[in-house]
Parts: structure tokens; sequence; C-alpha cells
């Protein structure tokens, strides 16, 4: 996620690329979305005075060939409207061009506000009879402000944040706590607690604070923090971490770090400065005005010179007028901005939503990506991958299993009665059930004592564990027995699930010479299991999440460009380190907020689509470029009058057409955009069929 604009000591804003957004109103201290309504009011407010200042000017008129009123303030009401325009409607051009120029970093904002100032004086000059007559640009002014708001009203609305990573991750903390105070438990806020303090977690309830178990014993759900896709079994003298969920279970711990001491508030800070330091780069239409705004200059300079060195300095005050006042591209203003609002609108609709469109331009160049493992390349929810039988029968196992788990809320249990499920088994119905804290459920069906679970069990039934759990236990499964009446009946291989969808992006990132690379805080034995399946280069595994942002940038210091994909909390830090964050929407909060692409759906094909519209886009903006820029390099010259010596100097009336036709052929092209299709489907099938 881009870095929130910061307020410059003139009351607008400086964004990471150096555009300036000025608030319109004077007064700093608006969020963004502050500045898309005021620039959206402000538009409208400088359309409305437009049209009279247009309508009414001579020139215009003169143009179109239609009469004017006879009436005395008809001569007044374009130069009044249009100077109102100039002080109001101009403001946030004129502000950045001061910014630019203090920075000595000329842009677009500089090219507009002298344009705008130039076109302001010429025509008070003309008004009053100073100057030559035909210097009278009050339409051209006012055309040019409102056309200028248009493409920033488009920018900022485009640009506008829709969630907080820092919020988000600040979210993960309850509400309350139960601290212990005598016999009794107190409910006070988080914040209330301090090192030392004994509070209650009860099955379900989320850890307020960093903290060490005292009594008690819980499967902990820490996904959201490291990654790893197992429930953590956490007794006395173990540690829990603030944000994390006792799934079944209910502890008491002692707090040992609160507030910014906490591992949440240290991923707080990582994600803060992740933010801070991701590089970004400069914006093409910035750079094409920086180029423009001295061609500009130097053609008004030769224009002036040349026009006194023959003899001529009125036609040569005319001539550099006109220069000056061409030179600022209505097209160019739009170029970008419509690019941006067609694109991520067409990829809103194809089902990814851009935050930050310096991130789309970036992933064209990528040349790594890095997937998190659980929910991203896995479906991050355990299921039944194996099933092994003593007696042969495995969907009597599976059935006999699912129905000792029917009662239990445990994320294992559920995968194993939806594996029953799914295969239309019937489950027989259990009486007795209970449930042990890292030992396993036990329950009466059919007269039968069945118990499930782990080694714990087993060493309590004295039974045997199967032979092939070795061979599970080396790929990184979690094992679980099933014990019938004190006899091994059989066991139950679960594992996070590979997504279908996740071996073909993983095959046509590799066909586009894309490296594809997981991180993960699962085991080893998990992540080289995954990876062997899915022909991934490189993985990375029992990754913390201040290792995962290093590890974004041990690969970026190897000269890699790198996007990021991941859904957790534990990913926010790499997502905002990376060249590209892109968050997979079925995510957490904080990962959707420190992304700067967000994917609605859970396909990781979807990056493919990410790609194609980074490519289009990109495409369509340096066309767009070209084009507003070719104008200028034809009609400047054109304007200064270097056809003159074979009777020709371009009239403003025909500079005004150039600049009309060169808006609407760039928003035309702008405009093919919309048949981009993103479908993540279609865009893995074109690719791998290299269209």
């Amino acid at each position: 996620m881009s870095q929130h604009d910061a307020h410059a000591s003139d009351g607008g804003n400086t964004d990471h690329a150096g555009h300036v957004h000025a608030d319109p109103t004077g007064h700093a201290g608006h969020d963004h979305g502050d500045h898309v309504g005021q620039f959206r009011r402000l538009f409208w407010i400088m359309l409305v005075l437009a049209i009279p200042t247009v309508g009414l000017s001579p020139m215009f008129a003169s143009f179109f060939g239609y009469p004017l009123p006879d009436a005395a303030w008809i001569p007044w009401v374009s130069p009044v409207l249009g100077t109102v325009m100039y002080a109001w409607g101009g403001v946030p051009f004129l502000t950045g061009a001061v910014s630019e120029l203090r920075a000595r970093q000329p842009g677009m904002m500089l090219l507009i506000g002298l344009a705008i100032t130039v076109a302001f004086v010429a025509s008070w000059g003309s008004t009053l009879g100073v100057i030559d007559a035909q210097l009278d640009f009050w339409w051209e002014l006012a055309l040019l402000i409102v056309i200028m708001l248009l493409g920033h009203w488009i920018e900022m609305r485009s640009l506008a944040q829709t969630t907080s990573a820092l919020d988000s991750l600040a979210a993960l903390l309850p509400d309350e706590a139960e601290r212990v105070e005598g016999d009794t438990t107190v409910t006070v806020a988080p914040a209330e607690l301090r090192a030392g303090d004994v509070i209650v977690i009860r099955p379900g309830g989320r850890v307020p604070a960093d903290a060490r178990v005292v009594d008690g014993s819980a499967s902990m759900d820490e996904s959201m923090i490291t990654g790893e896709s197992h429930p953590v079994h956490r007794a006395a003298g173990d540690t829990v971490v603030a944000g994390t969920v006792a799934t079944d279970s209910g502890i008491r711990a002692e707090v040992t770090a609160t507030g910014d001491e906490t591992a949440l508030a240290g991923i707080q800070r990582l994600v803060a400065d992740a933010q801070t330091s991701s590089s970004r780069a400069q914006r093409l239409a910035d750079r094409a005005a920086a180029w423009l705004f001295w061609y500009a200059l130097g053609a008004a300079v030769l224009t002036a010179l040349v026009w006194t060195m023959i003899g001529r300095p009125d036609e040569g005050v005319v001539r550099t007028i006109t220069v000056l006042v061409i030179a600022c591209p209505h097209a160019l203003g739009l170029a970008i901005p419509l690019v941006v609002s067609i694109s991520t609108e067409r990829a809103a609709r194809g089902g990814v939503l851009v935050k930050d469109r310096l991130a789309v331009e970036t992933m064209r160049t990528v040349d790594v990506v890095l997937f998190d493992k659980t929910g991203t390349l896995t479906k991050g929810t355990p299921a039944v991958t194996g099933v092994d039988a003593t007696a042969g029968d495995s969907d009597r196992v599976l059935a006999l299993a699912a129905a000792a788990e029917t009662d239990s809320e445990h994320p294992l249990a559920r995968a194993i009665v939806a594996a029953a499920r799914d295969q239309d088994l019937e489950i027989p119905s259990a009486t007795n059930f209970s449930s042990s804290p890292a030992v396993g459920v036990t329950a009466t069906v059919e007269g039968q004592t069945v118990r499930v679970g782990g080694p714990a069990l087993l060493d309590e039934e004295s039974a045997n564990e199967r032979p092939i759990a070795d061979a599970w236990r080396d790929e990184g499964a979690i094992i679980l027995h099933v014990v019938v009446d004190g006899s091994t009946a059989g066991a139950l291989r679960l594992a996070d699930e590979i997504r279908d969808e996740s071996r073909e992006a993983v095959d046509v990132l590799h066909a586009r010479g894309v490296d594809v690379v997981m991180i993960t805080g699962d085991a080893e034995a998990v992540a080289l299991s995954v990876a062997a399946e899915l022909g991934i280069d490189r993985a990375f595994a029992g990754v913390r999440p201040e290792d995962k942002s290093a590890t974004v940038k041990q690969l970026q210091d190897e000269g890699r460009k790198v996007a990021m994909v991941g859904d957790g909390v534990n990913d926010a830090p790499a997502l905002a380190r990376a060249d590209v964050g892109i968050a997979i929407g079925a995510g957490t909060d904080v990962a959707i907020g420190s992304a700067g692409v967000v994917l609605a759906s859970d396909d990781p094909r979807a990056v493919l689509s990410v790609i194609e519209l980074s490519r289009a886009g990109f495409r369509k903006m340096t066309q767009n470029l070209w084009w507003a820029g070719g104008y200028n390099l034809i009609s400047v010259p054109l304007a200064a009058g270097v056809l003159a010596p074979i009777g020709f100097v371009m009239p403003m009336s025909v500079g005004a057409i150039l600049m009309s036709l060169s808006t609407i052929i760039v928003a035309a092209n702008a405009q093919l955009l919309r048949r981009l299709d993103l479908d993540p489907a279609a865009v893995a099938s074109a690719r791998r069929s290299g269209e």
C-alpha cells in the first residue's frame, strides 16, 4: 500500500511521486477521501462558470461564427468569471507549481500553472487594450482549468484508499479482557492490563496481550500471526501471543507484554516501516510534463529572440504567449487518469481491486512471485487426504471417526466430518462425547468406544501406530489414529489441501519466465511437500512475520523485482515491503490494507490477470503520452511561427482544434481497455497457448 500523502507546508499534499494534490479549500489536514470530494465539487463549480466564460468570449464566438449580444456588460463576463476561475479553480495547480519550483522538479503542475498564468495575464492585457486583441484567452483559460480539474478528480478517485492496515491490526485485539482478582474475574479493557496480571482466555476467545500459560492447555490458532496452518498446543509454561485464538479449551495466563511491547505491535511497526521504505516509480505523466516544460520554455525564449532579431517584437510577444498557452496539453492531463480510471473499473469487474496504481504499473516488470502457502496456494483449512485401515475397510474407519468427532468444534474434527459427508458415508450416531486437550476425543458409537487423536492417545491406550504413519509424517501431514475398544482400527492423514488452480498458476508463470517462490510458517516437511507437488523454484519454511519481510528484502537485494501474494496478518509486512503486494480478498483486512492490489477471488491464477492488466494499462498510457506529447511537438513550433518564412503562422483557432482532437483521441484510446478479459481461467489459457 502506498504511503499516505504527506501534508505540505503550503496547505497542499505532495504524494510519493512528487505530484501535488492541493487542498482546494486552502486547508490542510483532510484525508484522501476529503480531497476526492473537494476536487469533485470544484470541478462542477468551475464547469458552471466556464459555460458563460467560453460562450461569451469574442474569440470563441468568432471561431464558431455566432454573434454576441450588444449589451455593454457582455465584454466583461469572460474577464470577471475568468478571473474567478483563475483565483479559485486554479489554486490547486498554482500551489502545486510553487511546490515543484521549491523542489526544483518541474512537472505537470508547473506546466499547467505557467499556462493558466500566462493566459490570465495576456487576457487581461488584451481586455484592457494593452496588448494585441487576439490574445484574448479567457475561453482557453476556462477550458484548461475545467479539463485539468476533471483529470485530477478522476486520478484522485482511483487512488482513494479503502482500508487501513494498521487499524485492522489493532482490531485483532479483543474489546475486553478477563483479569483474575482474588477468587473472581473482572472485565477490563486490554489497555488496562499490566505485566504480571493473570488473565482468563475462554474457548473461542482471543488473547488480549502476550502472556505465559500458568494453568490449563489449549490448541491455539496462531495462523493470523505466525502463518502456521495447524492449531498449536499450548500448555503451562508456553507463551501465547496477543491476537491469537484458543480453539478448544480455556486457559489462564500471566501477562508478559502489553501495548507497544507485544508481537502484534511489532508487526504494526514492520508494516509502517515497510510502507515508508517502499520504493516507488516516478509517474510517466510527470516525466513527460517535465520534458515538455523545458521544451515549451526553450521554444518560448527562442521565439521571442528570433522575432525580436528580425525586427518584429510585437509579433514576438504574440507568438511567445501563444506558445506558452498552447504548450499546456489538455490531452496529457487526461492521458494517465483516464487509463487509470477505466483500467481500475475494468479490473474491479474482473475481480481485481486496484488500491495503488503504481503497484499495477510495476507488475509488468516482476520476475519473482512470492506466494504465501496457507490460504493462497492451499485452501487454508485441513482436509482428509488419506485413510489407512487395519482391516482394509477405510470407509468404516472414516465413518467411525466422523461419528466420534461430530460434536467437536475443532478444525480437524470438522475436516473429518466433512470428508465423510463428501463421500456420502452414513455417519452413525454417537453418545457420551468427551474431549481431552492434546489427546483427542472419545465417544460411544454403536456400543463401541471410539477414540480419535494423536500420539498421546496411542500412549494412553498402549495402541500401535500404523506403519504408514512414518511416510505421512515425512510429508508434513497431521496424523490421527482411530482406536476402537483399545485397538488401532486405522489412521487418518490430514493436510492443508492444495488448490487445483495453483498448479496452473505456477505453470503459466514459469512459461512467462517468472520464478515462483513459496514462503510459509509451516514446518519444512510441509513446505517441501507442497513445493515439490507444484514445481515451485524455492521454498522458505518456518518463517516468522519479521523474517517474511526480510525474505522479500533478500530477494530484492538479489536484484529481483518481487510480487508478494498473501492473505494473513503475518503476510502484511512482506506485502508492504514487496515491489507489488497482492492480497487474496478472502484474507484478513490487514493483508488487504497492506497490499497495492486485492484479488476478490481466492484463485491464485488471478495473479496472471494483474500482469495482463499491468501490461495493457502501461501500453495505453504510453500510447496516450506519445499522442498527447506529439501534439505539442508539432503545434509549439507552428505556434512559434517556424513556417512564417513561407507565409504560414498557425492561428489560435487551429491550435484549439488540434487540442480538442488530441483530447478526443486520447479518451477513445483509453476506452479500448474495456475490452480486456481479466477472467483468471481465460487469461491463464491464453498465456499457456502463447496468445
